[in-house]
């Protein structure tokens, strides 16, 4: 995989070039132009900062955007997989077709890794576009519309280093000031541009992300502008990050209030049972999504045909899936879903059946048992194929960011977290009683014992949206993939607390630097684990 070439300082740089001399920074006669007069302009001519808004949501779906050659990188939800692909519940075989090959088997725990060069910049990329909005607009604008623009920006740069900050460190309780990632806002652009940029904390990373995430939510609150679709972040998806943040920050009290808050007012309801009793997750209108991936037919994700999210998902459509590199999920997962539970029917069972599949596409699945990567028992079928037309090549499915399910969850140990074990249990069963399986009971007395019946549920309920990894970073859970069906050359027990649980800062970025060295910030006893010897499997 070829080196990536946007590191932080020529992005940065970019980024000064464009704050300092694009649209109204200078008149031709020299003179600087004055935030106000800037805002009225804008004000006039929305459709200048609109256009860069739009550029923000476009870039969590960027065709080969850092590799340029590499068919695993198509955006945000290229990590979403590789993430899911690290992790303990999602197997796949360790054959050619498998462009997350490198994710299974841990071969990307060193500053060397192109998987960690890939999240890197695929994130950053996407912190420089919103840098360039957060530049142009006062954040004590009183214009709604500008409100609103600006307050997309932040909302998605918040996400970002959230998403950076438990990749490249452990989680926030406990580690607040171990060494995180750099931190890039229109503030410092001109300093990173001209010097490099040193790690930030993880205490100060997580002081940028809320500061982003609270005035992101005083500006939705104040523009009372309604979102065009589900690409863009409105006061619910605000509130949804804000409960992610506050969960990992083990903010209990707070996480509640925020989860709360969207249940109360964002208009999402759960999918029924009745609804998942057929593969679905590709539509972000769905009444569950709160926020999404949008994609359209003509992207270019989608006329490559191979280089998107469906094709190394989906089972029922064209892609590297659906020859070989299929998605299963582990025994031990699988194992551990009840019968009577709606969800244990995304998954083919022993026989490669699944109820929830029409004639005709359990027909296509068991056609495929068969040559050198046949399907597997377990085989997820969570996932449907674009219009659920069998096969298609048109993978044109939009990808799930939040949906109201987890807020229930976040809910859910955050009450018992929280100082009440009962509710977040009543919470937890009500939730899964109504929606997933009306035989079930969470017994859970203690405040730890419900946040593990939560975990479970996650794992299951979240199964394929990448998040499970982050579930494992925060409760420093081991990936024990012993007994779960994993190739060979990909069976690991790595304990939570394990150095490899963290990407290492790329060997690209340290040589873009000038204030970041090998030597400071990358632990040199860190590499790749070997599987554990077929005796301990």
């Amino acid at each position: 995989m070829k080196k990536i070439l946007n590191k932080i300082i020529f992005a940065s740089f970019a980024i000064a070039t464009l704050v300092a001399c694009a649209d109204l920074d200078t008149e031709p006669q020299g003179r600087n132009i004055t935030s106000e007069q800037k805002e009225r302009v804008y004000a006039q001519n929305p459709d200048m900062v609109a256009a860069s808004v739009t550029g923000i949501t476009n870039m969590f779906s960027v065709y080969m955007n850092i590799t340029g050659e590499d068919h695993d990188d198509f955006g945000f939800a290229s990590i979403m997989l590789a993430l899911d692909t690290r992790g303990q519940d999602m197997v796949s075989p360790a054959i050619g077709y498998n462009w997350f090959r490198t994710s299974l088997e841990w071969r990307d725990c060193t500053y060397k890794s192109a998987i960690s060069s890939m999240h890197w910049g695929t994130i950053y990329n996407q912190i420089y576009a919103a840098n360039q909005v957060t530049a142009l607009i006062d954040t004590a604008t009183t214009n709604a519309q500008l409100q609103y623009y600006l307050a997309q920006a932040l909302a998605i740069r918040a996400f970002d280093y959230f998403n950076l900050a438990q990749l490249y460190q452990f989680t926030y309780k406990g580690h607040e000031t171990l060494p995180c990632v750099p931190v890039i806002t229109e503030a410092n652009a001109n300093a990173v541009a001209a010097e490099g940029c040193e790690l930030s904390t993880v205490g100060e990373v997580y002081t940028q992300i809320t500061k982003d995430i609270n005035k992101a939510i005083e500006l939705l609150t104040k523009s009372g502008i309604k979102r065009s679709d589900k690409r863009y972040v409105d006061l619910s998806v605000a509130y949804g990050l804000r409960a992610r943040i506050n969960l990992v920050m083990e903010n209990w009290t707070a996480a509640a209030a925020d989860a709360q808050w969207v249940i109360d007012n964002s208009g999402a309801t759960p999918y029924s049972i009745a609804e998942m009793k057929r593969p679905a997750f590709i539509n972000i209108q769905d009444h569950s999504w709160l926020w999404g991936i949008l994609i359209e037919e003509t992207d270019r994700v989608v006329t490559s045909a191979i280089v998107n999210f469906p094709s190394h998902m989906g089972s029922l459509n064209y892609g590297y899936a659906s020859v070989g590199a299929w998605r299963w999920c582990s025994k031990k997962l699988y194992n551990a879903i009840p019968t009577t539970d709606v969800r244990k029917n995304w998954f083919l069972d022993e026989n490669l059946q699944s109820p929830n599949l029409t004639e005709e596409e359990q027909s296509f699945l068991s056609s495929k048992n068969t040559g050198n990567n046949p399907i597997q028992p377990y085989t997820q079928v969570k996932y449907a194929a674009y219009n659920n037309e069998v096969y298609t090549a048109t993978n044109a499915c939009d990808i799930p960011l939040m949906r109201i399910e987890e807020i229930y969850l976040i809910l859910a140990e955050a009450q018992a977290m929280g100082g009440n074990p009962a509710q977040g249990a009543a919470t937890l069963q009500a939730f899964v009683q109504a929606y997933r399986d009306p035989s079930y009971t969470c017994s859970a007395t203690t405040a730890t014992d419900v946040q593990n019946a939560v975990w479970l549920q996650r794992r299951i309920e979240l199964w394929g949206e990448g998040l499970s990894w982050y579930d494992l970073k925060r409760l420093q859970k081991a990936v024990d993939r012993r007994g779960c069906g994993f190739p060979e050359s990909a069976i690991f027990n790595i304990e939570g607390t394990d150095k490899r649980m963290n990407y290492q800062i790329p060997e690209n970025e340290i040589e873009g630097n000038a204030k970041l060295s090998e030597e400071a910030n990358v632990d040199a006893s860190v590499s790749n684990p070997d599987p554990l010897p077929s005796s301990e499997q």
